[in-house]
Formats: structure tokens, C-alpha cells, sequence
């Protein structure tokens, strides 16, 4: 066999080309990247591809290129991971609030209604030491006002109610955004 030997200008001419070849494409790709990070759109191996018009396979091949897109993947892994995460403070921050509010309103009407049986006690009291000193008419008028102050009574046990439900409701909220949380760290991990 006959083995001609390639004159060297032309072998050191196309290792140049090669080389500037190479260089033009890990610019793209480092191109490709800000272009993503920017965007704040997936940072993938085929979305880098894609942008930067080179071959997957360059991309697994080349050190400069693999370097970069694995800087580039992790460092919008943390980004969406600190992004998840302040939205999760954020929602179980409202949660709370509403949590805590709830209770200061359930805990008003406890001390709502505590007042009007306290009062009602009293005027109940007073009917029955005074009932024969005292007229029709006001006799009348107590009976009234302790029918007004029943008829309170009941609303504020039936806002008491309200007021309950909505603290279950409000911690059975945050109990599913703190599995939310947990699973999206969980996928965010296996990722």
C-alpha cells in the first residue's frame, strides 16, 4: 500500500480552520446561554443545541462546551430553586396571616359571646330578685331585651362557627402548600 503523505502547510491550514471552527462554535454556545439565562427559559442540553446551531454531540464532546452548559444547568437549577422557594414563603406567608386572622376573629367572638351571657346571667338575675317590684311594662321591656340579647347570642355562635371553618379551612391550606413545597423539593432534587 502506498501511503502519501499530506504536505504539512495544508495539515497545520486545516487544524486552523478547525480550531476557528471550534472557537466560533463554543461562542455561539456561550451566546446561547445568556441568550437563555436571560429569557429565564429552560437551560437543557438540546434548548443550548437548538440556539447555538451545534450538534448535541458537541456539545457532550468538547470540555469548554460540557463545562458551560453544566455551569449553566446548575446554576438555573439554583435559580429556580430560590425562585420556588421565595414563592413558597410567599403563599405560606398569606396562609399564615389569614391563619392568624382567623383566630384573632375566633377569638373575639369567644369573648363576644362570654359578654352577652355574662349579661344575660345578670339581667336573668335581676328579673328574678325584682319580678314582683317591678311593673308589666317592664317586665315586658327585660323580656325583650334578653330576647334581643339571645338572638345575639345565637348570631355570634353561628359567626363563631363561621369563624371556626375557616381556621380549619385556612390550616388545611397550609398543611397542602407545605406538601407542595416538600414535593417540589423532592422533584427539584431528582432532578
Amino acid at each position: 500500500m502506498n501511503t502519501a503523505a499530506v504536505p504539512e502547510p495544508r495539515t497545520a491550514a486545516a487544524l486552523a480552520a478547525r480550531r476557528r471552527s471550534t472557537e466560533t462554535a463554543l461562542q455561539r454556545v456561550r451566546e446561547a446561554i445568556t441568550r437563555l439565562r436571560r429569557e429565564k427559559a429552560q437551560v437543557s442540553v438540546a434548548a443550548i443545541a437548538r440556539r447555538a446551531d451545534v450538534s448535541r454531540t458537541f456539545l457532550y464532546d468538547n470540555p469548554e462546551a460540557r463545562a458551560a452548559v453544566a455551569s449553566a444547568m446548575t446554576e438555573a437549577g439554583e435559580r429556580r430553586s430560590r425562585t420556588l422557594s421565595e414563592q413558597d414563603d410567599e403563599r405560606e406567608a398569606i396562609w399564615r396571616e389569614r391563619a392568624l386572622n382567623a383566630e384573632d376573629a375566633l377569638k373575639a367572638a369567644h369573648g363576644e359571646i362570654l359578654a352577652q351571657r355574662t349579661r344575660i346571667g345578670e339581667l336573668l338575675g335581676q328579673i328574678r330578685d325584682l319580678q314582683a317590684e317591678w311593673t308589666e311594662e317592664t317586665i315586658q321591656g327585660i323580656t325583650t331585651e334578653n330576647t334581643t340579647l339571645k338572638q345575639r347570642v345565637r348570631q355570634l355562635t353561628a359567626d363563631n362557627r363561621t369563624l371556626d371553618e375557616r381556621l380549619k379551612a385556612a390550616r388545611s391550606n397550609l398543611r397542602f402548600q407545605d406538601r407542595r413545597v416538600a414535593d417540589l423539593e423532592a422533584q427539584i432534587a431528582g432532578t
